[in-house]
């Protein structure tokens, strides 16, 4: 049986637009809670909000937007930013997500190579001065004609939909659902980041059956701490709450546990979402115990691989028994394979679910592009209606990316079993070969999460002469746990093969990460090489 699995679903994929189906929602919960930007003080009714995005799409028409315009979006979790997310829907904008941890060369490529017309940007982030970065790049791109700050009298301008006297309605009829609608620039371990190109189709859909395997309804109330410019928070969280008319709640403008769990009580959230380092700094947190998690029941724990121990604990002390885990990349819209809320332990703690409904699957050799057979590990590739449209102008990048067949390839190891449950064994990159063994860095991690001392670890591969590369684990240990080199060791001697267990082992606070939670191996790797004086055997050319 070979490694291809399609979500075949009674359910069809919505052909509308993103705001005919949030239109749809407003009509049939009009009184149900849209929003809660808990930090904020901020509370609509999806009646009120739908008036305030028609207001805001109206303001950037009649200040002279038009259909395809790119808008740069730059800020973290405020409700002018899902605000700006529905309207530029609305109005046929291209909604350009810029990461609110990107600085003034990063902003100006992105705002550059995308084209954008407008930046609608917060003042100020944890002492970053905004205002100061758009100034300053202004100057060398010409397309960019106009910056709106939250919180000013520009922005209470345009969001009060002065001087609009056309039809918004009528033109939402004239948009199409396979319209370009967002931008997501993913960034590799070299070169520029990439634009990735969605549709209304493509994360429309993904939110709305996202939801439907969460069983959302308008009872739901949904705690989104992820950051919004990236997939997890305006895909996962937005679109799947108002495709199904649950209630979007966001604890703070960027991560902070307290405020996550603080709002989870009193806000009595019935979903949870995070990366699990997330779920790791909330569990650890020295005010767990103060608040009531008697609401929740389901979430969605993805961004990086999923620690079983991490999960367990999240059903246990959390009580989120529906916990479900979701996979894919800002590529495929984003999620193309989740766990469901009922799950046995070990489907749910060890794998990232099966095929999406509407979806294609499969998982190939590298070299060969051959369909690999069940069990066998090799390259995840997906092809469907969550495909990208391509990268922002960018042909060829597109090319290697999406194949003749329009199958998307990830760079994501993974085997798939005989009820078509997908596990993630690492990336092709991130493949350890130890003196010709392959040897997957998830294996290793899933063993060490099982000694009582251990609250994260990640294992990666360093430059080795004798062996080509050798492996090495970096350790962060629980709060109060005394944990030594040698005891790592000695608790991998004779539970697993003798070529597994780290050569290296590395104790430390915090690993190297993104802003939404991705650990940055390649950055270990190069203080790795450093720090253990490994330049030597780096540069020894192999075949």
């Amino acid at each position: 049986m070979l490694s291809y699995a399609h979500g075949a679903h009674s359910e069809p994929l919505l052909g509308e637009t993103i705001g005919h189906n949030l239109e749809r929602t407003i009509a049939r919960v009009p009184d149900s809670e849209a929003l809660v930007s808990y930090q904020q003080g901020v509370r609509y009714t999806y009646a009120e909000f739908g008036e305030a995005v028609d207001r805001l799409a109206g303001g950037m028409l009649a200040a002279g937007l038009r259909r395809g315009d790119r808008v740069g979006v730059w800020g973290p979790n405020r409700a002018e930013w899902v605000l700006t997310q529905y309207a530029t829907a609305k109005a046929g904008l291209i909604m350009v997500n810029i990461n609110p941890a990107y600085r003034v060369a990063e902003l100006q490529y992105a705002l550059g190579q995308s084209g954008c017309r407008w930046i609608i940007s917060t003042q100020e982030l944890k002492g970053s001065d905004f205002v100061a970065m758009v100034d300053q790049v202004r100057a060398d791109l010409p397309s960019l004609e106009r910056a709106v700050f939250f919180q000013t009298s520009d922005w209470e301008q345009i969001a009060s939909g002065e001087g609009f006297t056309g039809d918004l309605r009528a033109l939402g009829d004239e948009l199409d659902f396979d319209d370009p609608i967002n931008i997501q620039y993913t960034s590799g371990t070299t070169g520029f980041p990439k634009g990735a190109t969605l549709t209304h189709h493509n994360i429309l859909n993904n939110g709305y059956f996202i939801g439907g395997l969460l069983g959302y309804t308008e009872k739901d109330r949904i705690c989104i701490p992820v950051p919004l410019y990236h997939c997890f928070g305006m895909v996962l969280g937005n679109l799947a709450a108002t495709a199904r008319g649950a209630c979007m709640v966001y604890p703070a403008e960027t991560f902070d546990p307290a405020a996550t769990l603080e709002a989870c009580d009193r806000e009595r959230c019935t979903s949870l979402y995070g990366v699990p380092t997330m779920f790791i700094a909330e569990l650890g947190h020295e005010r767990f115990s103060e608040f009531d998690y008697g609401a929740l029941r389901t979430g969605i724990m993805a961004g990086s691989p999923c620690p079983v121990e991490v999960m367990k604990r999240v059903m246990t002390d959390m009580g989120i028994e529906e916990m479900s885990i979701a996979f894919g990349m800002t590529e495929t819209s984003p999620v193309t394979t989740q766990t469901g809320r009922v799950e046995t332990i070990e489907n749910r703690c060890a794998t990232v679910g099966q095929v999406h409904p509407h979806v294609e699957i499969k998982i190939v050799d590298p070299d060969t592009g051959k369909t690999v057979p069940r069990g066998q590990p090799g390259e995840f590739l997906a092809r469907g209606y969550v495909v990208m449209q391509g990268y922002w102008n960018d042909p060829e990048r597109t090319t290697d990316a999406i194949d003749a067949q329009r199958w998307m390839h990830t760079g994501d190891l993974a085997t798939m079993d005989e009820d078509g449950y997908v596990r993630i064994v690492g990336r092709i990159k991130d493949m350890v070969i130890r003196g010709g063994e392959n040897v997957y860095p998830r294996e290793i991690e899933e063993f060490l999460y099982t000694h009582p001392s251990v609250a994260d670890v990640q294992v990666i591969g360093v430059p080795d002469e004798r062996y080509g590369e050798e492996l090495m684990a970096w350790i962060i240990a629980r709060p109060g746990a005394s944990l030594t080199e040698d005891q790592v060791k000695e608790f991998c001697k004779g539970r697993i093969a003798h070529y597994k267990i780290p050569r290296y082992v590395k104790l430390v606070d915090s690993f190297p990460m993104t802003v939404t939670g991705k650990v940055q191996k390649f950055k270990m790797r190069e203080v790795a090489t450093e720090e253990l004086g490994l330049a030597g055997a780096a540069s020894v050319v192999t075949a």
